[in-house]
């Protein structure tokens, strides 16, 4: 009985080690991967998003400049004559009051806060819509992200460095990149960026807001980037998205390039 008793509690034991051991070497397993490669050209999988509801009737010739038209805008703009969705950002009433301002000046035809119709970028996140597509190089150090519209230039550091004061006191439409690994997650996060620029359909924000990024493949070839965008003066709470890409094959692997200086001249 006693030896049936002992028997029983070193095959326990043993299993107990043997899990210990399998635990162990699947985390030290998993510990030792690389992370992912993102290397590749994608196609944004749902481009507009919000912007992809039908667009409202253009505006009449009364409320436009000079009881003319707008010229042709080369991408989806939404004018907010609909109203401010729910789903979109919580706003300050200071900056509610802004976007009011930015609404009435895009139902009457202006392209003032239009940075595409000016040929301008759309800033972070925006322009992480990618529009007609994007090129990523990623190396140890470093990630870079070409946009065919406007010319999107992006980079994301990932050897540690953090923004200087000369950095902070510049702010770009890109901002300032850096990132790090969570597992198979690259999270990111992004400051410095221009006060001028507009997130979601049209909101404004503060020289406050930052953005905070997780990319991750959901699937193979599906890139997947969660968007968090925080501004203590502009913002009653974070707006997340979510963006997704599908990595393209030759041929379709071509971004063209997009400079629209001819709208640009059209539009003045």
């Amino acid at each position: 009985m006693r030896e049936n008793i002992m028997s029983k509690t070193v095959a326990v034991f043993s299993s107990a080690v043997m899990c210990l051991l399998f635990v162990s070497t699947a985390s030290l397993r998993t510990q030792g991967t690389p992370p992912p490669d993102f290397t590749g050209v994608y196609s944004p999988i749902d481009p507009f998003g919000q912007a992809g509801r039908p667009a409202a009737a253009p505006p009449a010739a009364a409320e436009t400049r000079g009881g003319a038209l707008p010229p042709p805008r080369p991408v989806l703009v939404l004018d907010g004559r609909a109203g401010r969705p729910e789903t979109a950002p919580k706003l300050t009433p200071e900056y509610l009051a802004k976007w009011e301002v930015i609404r009435k000046s895009r139902m009457a035809g202006s392209d003032e806060f239009d940075p595409h119709a000016r040929c301008l970028s759309g800033g972070m996140p925006n322009m992480m819509g990618m529009t007609y597509g994007m090129e990523i190089q990623h190396t140890k150090d470093k990630i870079t992200i070409y946009g065919e519209l406007n010319d999107v230039y992006r980079r994301i550091f990932l050897d540690g460095r953090k923004p200087s004061q000369r950095v902070l006191d510049d702010p770009t439409f890109a901002g300032y990149s850096t990132g790090h690994w969570e597992g198979d997650t690259l999270v990111v996060d992004t400051v410095a960026i221009r006060e001028d620029t507009l997130f979601d359909t049209f909101s404004p924000h503060s020289d406050q807001f930052t953005v905070r990024e997780r990319i991750r493949f959901t699937s193979p070839g599906v890139l997947e980037d969660r968007i968090t965008a925080m501004d203590p003066k502009a913002l009653l709470e974070p707006f997340v998205s979510v963006r997704t890409y599908r990595k393209v094959s030759p041929p379709n692997d071509e971004l063209r390039e997009f400079s629209c200086a001819e709208g640009l001249a059209s539009a003045k």
